[in-house]
């Protein structure tokens, strides 16, 4: 049996320069096919609703969806290091709300951390929800439940003002103690002004090279999410082609009664 990682293995990661690779996935079949590669990390992220649900943003993902999914990951995973994202509307109104639901995912739905986005604003909920002993990443920069303020998916920090916000966020993140920190969606010399600025592992989605570690989702790498195509996405295996091709030949033997045959059948 794998040895599970823990907080403790991805801290020492960080500490002996080893980058860290986290790939976000929604489900036992993905979960296990990562885990057997050896990913560091799993993230379940609210993302399941553009991905595979077909929202058009994370907004109406609902705490039951995140706990289904984080349940279902963590039974396809024997090493990787869980982190389940809070979805909207789970830790902004007020603290308890913030505990509970992040003792839930941690309780219920077997994950090892949780994930919230927000910077300096969020400071008390992390800070409570790390008192439970439940470790928390935090998430700054592009934002998704932040889209309305934002005005879309747009890069942020690219005036100074924002830069100079997101390295307040960021250090106050760590003050709060989160012990990662996911940059999305920021230019790539401010997300090394960031990483050098903290004393703790960055994860980087559209932030360039000198973070700590990486993240991106795992249909977007096998080329299964065609409805958008963000630029920091690498295609590393083009599936969506062969399923196709799949379904196709499927489609035709049935209706040409060449499935199933007698092999297919029982006597």
């Amino acid at each position: 049996m794998k040895k599970q990682k823990t907080v403790l293995d991805i801290q020492n990661m960080y500490a002996n320069g080893d980058k860290i690779t986290m790939l976000t996935a929604y489900d036992y079949p993905f979960a296990r096919l990562m885990d057997q590669e050896g990913i560091d990390i799993i993230l379940v992220g609210d993302s399941v609703g553009c991905v595979v649900a077909g929202y058009d943003n994370t907004l109406p993902v609902t705490m039951d969806e995140i706990v289904y999914h984080t349940k279902a990951v963590a039974r396809g995973s024997e090493s990787a290091f869980i982190v389940a994202d809070m979805p909207f509307l789970s830790y902004q109104i007020d603290l308890r709300d913030a505990c509970v639901n992040a003792g839930r995912l941690i309780k219920e739905a077997g994950a090892h951390a949780v994930k919230l986005e927000g910077g300096v604003n969020m400071v008390n909920t992390i800070k409570a929800i790390v008192n439970m002993d439940i470790p928390v990443v935090g998430h700054i920069g592009l934002t998704p439940q932040s889209i309305h303020r934002m005005g879309g998916y747009k890069v942020q920090g690219r005036r100074d003002e924002q830069a100079q916000q997101l390295l307040a966020d960021a250090k106050a993140v760590e003050q709060a103690g989160a012990f990662a920190l996911v940059l999305e969606g920021i230019p790539a010399d401010l997300a090394q002004q960031i990483t050098e600025a903290i004393s703790i592992p960055t994860i980087g989605i559209g932030a360039g090279v000198n973070c700590s570690g990486q993240v991106l989702v795992i249909h977007d790498i096998l080329g299964l999410c065609e409805k958008y195509s963000p630029k920091f996405v690498k295609v590393y295996a083009d599936l969506a082609p062969v399923i196709r091709e799949g379904i196709k030949n499927y489609i035709e033997e049935v209706r040409s009664e060449k499935f199933p045959t007698d092999d297919h059948s029982f006597h």
